[in-house]
């Protein structure tokens, strides 16, 4: 197929267009490289075994979209671009409504236009919030507890509206907590804004960062800190594959949660982390950060299911190959 990828320079979008480049698709990225870094696509195209097309250019913008699928036609979008802070989203929220909700429905607006019709979204299990206190499932009701959580939920009803009387099809993707690298260690995780558990135990670990700061003693959780789903970016990249396959002639608009259905907490990374960096990663407890939820984990079965799509990998898996690209590319990405 012929593939528009939506923020394709970023770390999700990178390992996805790598990997559906190796599958014989044409990719082309919109992306607008205020998140996402341009080496990472020239090394996803090599790795891929195709080069990689790049489009500098804004989702928000109406003539960077008319450019965009000028280099079509398309006969799907992978749609990544948007803002993904919690922190930031609760600093500026109306930039997250502007990115996330409005951006979101001037692309499915392009998209009309061009007559494409078969769209895969990258939404967030921010939507559920604290979730009901089990493994959310797709019909868990929503209740985001940030601006970021909300723009998801919200862009996925964008969604839903446009495509619920077209002929084409849609699939949100609901990820838990991507983490790890391409077992290359060329490509990974290089944030501008470093708030993820990961890249942080690793900033530690590699002596650029004093300590970890564990946000909450006293979530009712085991060990008191957030528990999360995490899942290695290689298996969310294959979940992508499957959900593209889903919009050939499926249902107008599929949600399905992406994650292992096992939870870790923040202390149970910090002793992986310590493990798998032999460094000592020192730590300390702060109060609790707003709009952080106690824990989420994902009932997977509905993807499984449905797509035939399982995680194949684990949490040690994930921080390994995160410190093999940390190591590799001590600096991140040049520039």
């Amino acid at each position: 197929m012929s593939l528009l990828v939506t923020g394709g320079a970023g770390y999700i979008g990178s390992h996805t267009a790598s990997l559906l480049s190796s599958k014989g698709h044409r990719v082309v990225v919109l992306d607008s490289l205020i998140n996402g870094h341009g080496e990472a696509l020239s090394r996803a195209g090599r790795l891929g075994g195709t080069p990689l097309e790049l489009i500098r250019g804004d989702i928000r913008s109406q003539t960077d979209l008319k450019r965009a699928f000028a280099a079509g036609p398309f006969d799907a979008v992978v749609h990544f671009a948007g803002l993904k802070s919690v922190v930031e989203s609760i600093d500026e929220p109306e930039l997250y409504r502007e990115v996330n909700i409005s951006g979101t429905a001037a692309l499915c607006e392009a998209m009309r236009r061009n007559d494409c019709q078969r769209l895969v979204f990258s939404s967030s299990a921010a939507v559920y919030g604290n979730g009901d206190g089990t493994p959310c499932r797709e019909e868990t009701p929503l209740a985001p507890l940030n601006p970021y959580g909300a723009s998801k939920a919200e862009a996925e009803q964008v969604i839903a509206e446009q495509f619920a009387n077209s002929s084409g099809a849609a699939v949100s993707l609901r990820y838990f907590n991507p983490v790890g690298a391409h077992p290359s260690a060329e490509l990974g995780e290089d944030p501008k804004v470093r708030n993820n558990l990961a890249p942080v135990l690793l900033d530690v670990a590699f002596g650029v960062r004093e300590d970890l700061e564990v946000f909450g003693s006293d979530y009712p959780t085991p060990d008191g800190s957030c528990i999360r789903d995490y899942i290695h970016i290689m298996d969310l990249a294959r979940a992508h594959l499957a959900a593209l396959n889903a919009t050939d002639g499926g249902p107008n608009h599929q949600i399905y949660n992406v994650g292992t259905g096992r939870g870790s907490s923040v202390l149970d990374m910090l002793e992986i982390a310590r493990q798998v960096t032999s460094a000592p990663i020192p730590a300390r407890r702060v109060a609790r950060r707003e709009g952080d939820s106690a824990a989420l984990i994902a009932n997977v079965t509905k993807i499984q299911q449905e797509l035939g799509w399982k995680a194949e990998l684990g949490v040690r898996e994930m921080l390994e190959s995160a410190w093999a690209w940390r190591c590799s590319n001590p600096q991140g990405y040049p520039g």
